[in-house]
């Protein structure tokens, strides 16, 4: 072999290896992307199946607190080690009939896959529909009633001043149907700020449930808005205007 064919054949090498190089380098980098891509999914995962959850609110039943097509995020982590507060909105399966039939929309199955893949992180909230949000007045043991001559909703004897985050007409009583319930065990008796557009306990008392949501039901304690951007902060619980309320015995 010449020395030209020698060298030709030595630079033909360097180039195959140089070559099968780059080919290793990006291999190495797509696996290195796709084990990144699998982590994110399985922390957002995780995230959002222990610790938060993005829901949408479908309904006017907590204005003004809460408006249509508001996101929120759900605190799903706290309350299994500190419990729930009077005053607390929370998201919660629906209990048994107090949501209405609902059809499903028709889609592919390429945009069915999408919105489970974004469900699975938290980016999309399509079962928002399937829960409710509303906000916790009687804890178990609670003796809730209304309406007292002032037309308000007292608990275990105190009333309660709700102004603060009820939506009602100047005047009108905390509810316009009266109640007298005490909470069981193990359940929770809510209501809607927007008191006059809120299907909520009182109005499904004629369910399996009573009208009480149990306490197994609830998915967490809603604690932000998300988005639209000019609605963000913070939700307030009110827990000052049970401050006074002592806790319940049942009777």
């Amino acid at each position: 072999m010449t020395t030209e064919h020698a060298a030709a054949a030595d630079g033909a090498a360097q180039t195959r290896a140089g070559q099968s190089s780059r080919r290793r380098g990006w291999l190495v980098f797509l696996r290195d992307v796709v084990i990144i891509v699998l982590i994110a999914v399985l922390v957002s995962f995780l995230v959002k199946t222990f610790v938060v959850r993005s829901f949408y609110i479908p309904s006017a039943s907590m204005e003004d607190t809460l408006q249509i097509n508001d996101r929120i995020f759900v605190d799903e982590l706290t309350p299994r080690f500190s419990g729930y507060e009077r005053g607390d909105v929370v998201v919660f399966r629906d209990p048994g009939g107090w949501l209405p039939p609902r059809a499903q929309p028709d889609r592919s199955p390429f945009v069915e896959g999408v919105e489970w893949v974004l469900s699975l992180v938290g980016l999309t909230a399509p079962d928002s529909d399937d829960h409710l949000v509303k906000r916790i007045i009687g804890l178990p043991g609670d003796h809730v009633v209304c309406c007292n001559a002032l037309g308000q909703v007292t608990v275990n004897g105190v009333p309660i001043d709700e102004t603060s985050y009820t939506k009602l007409p100047d005047g009108s009583p905390a509810s316009a149907d009266e109640f007298d319930v005490v909470v069981p065990d193990g359940s929770l008796w809510v209501l809607g700020d927007n008191r006059n557009l809120s299907k909520d306990s009182r109005y499904n008392t004629d369910q399996p449930g009573n009208g009480f949501v149990p306490v197994d039901n609830l998915v967490g304690r809603a604690f932000i808005i998300s988005w639209p951007f000019d609605r963000f902060g913070l939700l307030d619980s009110h827990h000052e205007v049970f401050a006074g309320v002592p806790e319940g015995t049942g009777g």
